[in-house]
């Protein structure tokens, strides 16, 4: 049974679009559990990653970099290498998507001080811990992307250059992340900076296939 138009609220009515079907936003509720969600997934990936003693691409990279030559905890230096990056989000994204962008990179940073008292210190086999913790953020990411949020970094200016110019996010991410990776054979195995490009490269292969304009209606 369809549902009168009058009887819809505000969040849940259809918005117009230009040359495509309607879309409908999310509600407060939906975007709250979307970001809990995607800030979970996301930190999960990265204690994968930390616990393989790979990296990866973009802020997240650079401070699991810092992380394996300084005491400091991950969380605390993931916060400090995206403050500067959340006066960029305010500059062209607006204070709506900065705000949610700070509370995703609080979360995970939350999170990442979570997992190691609840999962505590884990043996795993590098190549698994680098797909696995990959595919998690990837899609911890994703679903972020869905609720105009992100990680800060190199996302905020990946979605800036989709916006603007059409390049697809993942895509150009893929190549900032792996100019990251490679900048890491100062501290890192070179075996591992190979398996760790790799990841990366999965992580944004999941953006550029499933986040482009047009293809997800949710707002």
């Amino acid at each position: 049974m369809s549902t009168p138009a009058a009887t819809l609220s505000a969040a849940e009515k259809p918005a117009p679009a230009q040359g495509g079907p309607a879309t409908f936003r999310h509600t407060a509720a939906e975007d709250i559990l979307g970001i809990l969600t995607g800030t979970f997934a996301a930190s999960l990936g990265l204690y994968l990653l930390k616990s393989s003693e790979a990296v990866t691409g973009g802020t997240a990279g650079l401070a699991l970099l810092f992380s394996y030559s300084v005491t400091v905890p991950f969380g605390v230096i993931f916060v400090a290498v995206n403050l500067p990056f959340f006066i960029l989000a305010v500059w062209k994204k607006g204070w709506d998507f900065a705000l949610r962008t700070g509370a995703a990179i609080a979360l995970v940073s939350v999170m990442s001080s979570l997992h190691p008292l609840f999962l505590g210190a884990l043996d795993i086999q590098p190549a698994y811990g680098v797909v696995a913790g990959n595919l998690l953020a990837g899609v911890g990411l994703l679903i972020l992307f869905r609720h105009r949020s992100s990680l800060g970094g190199f996302n905020i200016l990946a979605l800036i250059l989709q916006d603007r110019l059409g390049w697809r996010a993942g895509y150009v991410q893929m190549v900032l992340d792996v100019a990251i990776v490679l900048a890491s054979l100062a501290l890192v195995p070179v075996p591992m900076v190979l398996l760790s490009a790799a990841g990366a490269t999965l992580l944004n292969l999941i953006l550029a296939l499933n986040h482009r304009p047009g293809r997800y209606l949710g707002q």
